[in-house]
């Protein structure tokens, strides 16, 4: 087994005044050629915005693109039609494929917006953009690593074009439990959300991240309170 730490103080950030940006990987003014990506996991940023602002109309191709909301509301508006709020407890994808383009703005004034943006390189170019957003279950969620994203779209949660799994969970206090990767030759990134969790031995901290490949399974007991984002992807 290997594992790479990322301390959560360790991270990238970018401070514009209506977007506060903490990056776990490479991005925009933050280039470390240590931390480009884990497999297919490309991007991982932990922003803030602003009451009122966002990210004006811009194009992306060729990329999966995940937005997971844990404060606040978020507008999206893109090139196919698609205006909607998603909020704490829904996940999006994007499907960029041969071109897209979109807006994310705080659909509030009086209140920040925080979420999660992630991108996965897909395993297809150039297909056909699309957009799904989904409410998760938060109560499947409490003692349970619930898979809210996989490659099957008859699976619950959103799928997209790559063989990544997303699971999250709520735990307890003491509350122990596994994980088995999905597909051999995949690896897990594990994001801890809020809280102190170990994972196969690994103390971990609120915000800190952990690569784990040459792996079958994950041993994990929540050390407090802790909310917790595996994701299984491709490390080729």
């Amino acid at each position: 087994m290997k594992t790479t730490i990322h301390r959560a103080g360790t991270r990238g950030h970018a401070n514009h005044g209506w977007l506060n940006s903490y990056h776990s990987f490479s991005f925009a003014g933050y280039y470390n050629p240590e931390r480009m990506h884990f497999g297919a996991l490309r991007v991982l940023n932990d922003d803030t915005v602003a009451a009122g602002m966002g990210f004006g109309k811009h194009p992306h191709d060729n990329m999966e693109i995940i937005s997971i909301p844990t404060f606040g509301d978020l507008k999206h508006k893109d090139s196919m039609g698609n205006e909607t709020i998603i909020k704490e407890g829904d996940i999006q994808i994007m499907s960029a494929g041969t071109g897209i383009a979109h807006s994310e703005m705080n659909a509030n004034t009086n209140k920040e917006v925080r979420f999660f943006q992630i991108w996965i390189f897909p395993d297809k170019k150039n297909v056909e953009p699309r957009y799904d957003q989904y409410t998760i279950n938060v109560n499947k969620m409490h003692n349970n690593l619930l898979q809210v994203l996989s490659p099957n779209p008859e699976d619950e949660g959103v799928w997209i074009h790559q063989d990544a799994w997303f699971s999250m969970g709520n735990l307890d206090k003491g509350f122990e439990t596994s994980y088995t990767l999905k597909k051999a030759g995949n690896g897990v990134y594990a994001f801890v959300i809020e809280g102190d969790v170990t994972i196969n031995g690994q103390s971990l901290n609120r915000r800190d991240g952990m690569g784990i490949e040459d792996a079958e399974t994950l041993d994990i007991k929540a050390d407090t309170q802790a909310r917790l984002l595996l994701m299984d992807v491709p490390m080729r």
